[in-house]
């Protein structure tokens, strides 16, 4: 038998998922919807929730996706039961993939379903209730520290029509100067790819 590549925690929240969708949508009532991803690349998220004085008391998902995008969305939902939405805004992939001991680098970007779909609730709340939302106050990741680009840089130019270094290159000049930050903004295009498709 081939060993597990995954810690404890993730092999729970894959096993046994927490705050799963199981009938249709419409059967669960919430305050917010978000929904992320591209079912054409196999990843595609829903996160719906439930609010009450701006605290989110319950949550329902439901994803296509691999063992590392239903665990990183298991573990998601349980944390953010209880937190203030200002504060569920911030999270990062980071803070779910630590939540779970860990992830295999080559599925990283399955983690970042959940946090976006989680801001993608979080703004539906916001415009429903006619109220700012919070975009702009996630933190940022800077990516290329030579000339301070940053993760939302490079999503901004995925969306603009950037797919591999040269076209990033083109739209944000990434790597122009060291280039040592070309592997990680190549990780952050592909978890876009993954999102948008």
């Amino acid at each position: 038998m081939e060993q597990w590549l995954y810690s404890d925690v993730v092999k729970e929240h894959f096993m046994n998922p927490k705050n799963v969708l199981m009938d249709d949508e419409s059967s669960w009532e919430c305050d917010a919807r978000g929904i992320v991803g591209n079912i054409k690349c196999g990843d595609q998220m829903l996160i719906l929730l439930r609010i009450k004085d701006d605290i989110i008391t319950d949550v329902r998902w439901k994803t296509y996706g691999c063992a590392s995008a239903i665990a990183s969305t298991s573990i998601l939902s349980e944390a953010i039961k209880g937190m203030n939405i200002a504060e569920a805004y911030k999270l990062k992939p980071q803070d779910i993939v630590a939540k779970l001991g860990g992830l295999p680098d080559n599925k990283i970007h399955c983690s970042v379903l959940g946090d976006k779909a989680l801001r993608a609730a979080i703004d539906d709340y916001c415009n429903k209730n006619g109220r700012p939302t919070f975009a702009g106050s996630e933190v940022v990741e800077v990516i290329c520290t030579c000339l301070n680009i940053t993760d939302k840089d490079i999503e901004e130019a995925y969306k603009a029509g950037a797919r591999n270094w040269e076209d990033l290159q083109a739209k944000t000049k990434i790597g122009t100067v060291c280039g040592g930050c070309k592997q990680k903004a190549l990780e952050k295009l592909h978890e876009f790819e993954h999102l948008y498709g």
